[in-house]
């Protein structure tokens, strides 16, 4: 017996934490013990919609699967046709768009019943190492490896951009080296991720506008990332506040011509319409944000589509290639994903974190799968020291981190937290 403890999608809000029997592997799939997993806005839509999602299965009330998708853990027994390239005690993360033949909607953390991020221990499918999206991590703890997945979704976002040398049909794939590039509702987790990679990744731009509603968001966002900071590497990067940044404002900021590239991270309308009027001939819009509203739509001019020639990009994710980047750029670090983390929590917070997400004010949510604790901002580590003397000592060390997650602070977590005990389901 193979008992684990997962949270559990049945339908329509319907989420459930139960402990029970995964079975034995078989020779074609992995056994693997999961440590964390860093909720997705994705999961949030997935729990609302139940099985009208197009990834859950329409028979989810008598078959549960086991939600999120942005994991990392280790490998704990391998079938005999995968051992000649995987082995107990590897480190993994896993891409979840897996895009297998015939099945392109399914994926980790929506479509299986035995592989999913919130579970303590998962049976890994062949056709996730088929399609390759079993990923070997080298590098330390396990917070970087779950943030993987968000990561390679951003570079995927980058690599969707395309312009081209006018009077020739061959797109050059990536924004505009040394351009003009905007970053429209920019301080969210993967707005931040946007940040660190425009800035640090290989396109180098000139200028980059990063705009948001919050004041404090970007105010946080420039602590993170100053402008100092910026101007050294050869970037002159702007933080303005929305609605009061007009489209004239935007314009006069990228010498007066527009941008050449332009992402849009959140689904509101007068976002992507601004966007889109602020492009410069040959300039990209790339509609990061996923809304669930199926109706979701926006004004595009397409007069400025036919005479400046402007285009639309778009992307639901990563791919393998992507990830194995968002890795390698993190695991030397070039990247800093911590900077997505702005909560903690255990598994047994989980559910009511997924059920509440666009409630819960900062970024990214991680859960430690095998710790019994609540949902707590690193912000308020210090405030609840008093209660818990681990929260004092996480909180000494987010500070000496410039207010981030660290291994470090990975490493204090799972030696004191308190494990979960969940009775199996009867």
């Amino acid at each position: 017996m193979t008992l684990t403890t997962a949270l559990r999608l049945y339908g329509k809000q319907d989420i459930r934490l139960e402990t029970f029997d995964l079975g034995e592997i078989g020779d074609n799939e992995i056994l693997a013990d999961v440590q964390t997993d860093s909720i997705c806005m994705s999961t949030y839509k997935a729990y609302n919609l139940g099985p009208e999602h197009k990834r859950i299965p329409d028979n989810v009330a008598e078959n549960p699967v086991i939600v999120g998708h942005e994991l990392s853990g280790v490998i704990l027994a391998v079938g005999k046709n995968h051992q000649s390239k995987y082995r107990p005690g590897q480190k993994y993360s896993i891409q979840p768009a897996m895009y297998y033949p015939g099945r392109e909607f399914e994926a980790p953390g929506y479509s299986f019943a035995k592989l999913g991020g919130d579970a303590t221990k998962v049976i890994i499918p062949s056709e996730i190492m088929e399609m390759d999206c079993l990923l070997p991590y080298e590098g330390e703890g396990h917070f970087k490896a779950s943030l993987a997945e968000p990561v390679s979704c951003v570079i995927g976002g980058f690599n969707t951009m395309y312009h081209y040398k006018q009077g020739t049909y061959n797109h050059v794939m990536g924004p505009v080296k040394n351009g003009r590039m905007l970053i429209l509702g920019g301080t969210g987790p993967m707005g931040l991720a946007a940040i660190d990679y425009a800035l640090h990744g290989p396109y180098n731009p000139k200028l980059l506008v990063v705009t948001d509603i919050s004041a404090d968001r970007l105010a946080r966002a420039e602590s993170l990332f100053p402008v100092e900071a910026a101007a050294k590497r050869g970037t002159r990067l702007i933080y303005a506040g929305v609605p009061a940044v007009t489209n004239d404002d935007l314009k006069a900021m990228a010498d007066g011509v527009g941008f050449d590239d332009a992402f849009v991270f959140a689904p509101v309308t007068p976002l992507v319409e601004q966007a889109a009027a602020v492009l410069t001939l040959n300039g990209c819009l790339n509609f990061f944000a996923g809304p669930t509203d199926t109706t979701f739509s926006a004004k595009l001019n397409f007069y400025d589509v036919h005479y400046n020639e402007i285009h639309v990009a778009c992307n639901s994710g990563g791919n393998t290639e992507d990830m194995l980047d968002a890795l390698r750029l993190m695991g030397d670090g070039t990247l800093e994903p911590a900077v997505l983390i702005t909560h903690i929590g255990g598994l047994d917070a989980a559910a009511e974190t997924i059920a509440h997400l666009p409630q819960i004010p900062g970024g990214k949510k991680l859960i430690y799968t095998h710790l019994e604790f609540p949902l707590i901002a690193l912000d308020d580590l210090a405030k609840r020291a008093d209660e818990n003397a681990m929260y004092g000592k996480l909180a000494e060390i987010v500070a000496r981190h410039n207010g981030l997650w660290s291994n470090e602070a990975e490493a204090v977590l799972l030696a004191e937290a308190p494990r979960h005990n969940i009775p199996p389901k009867s």
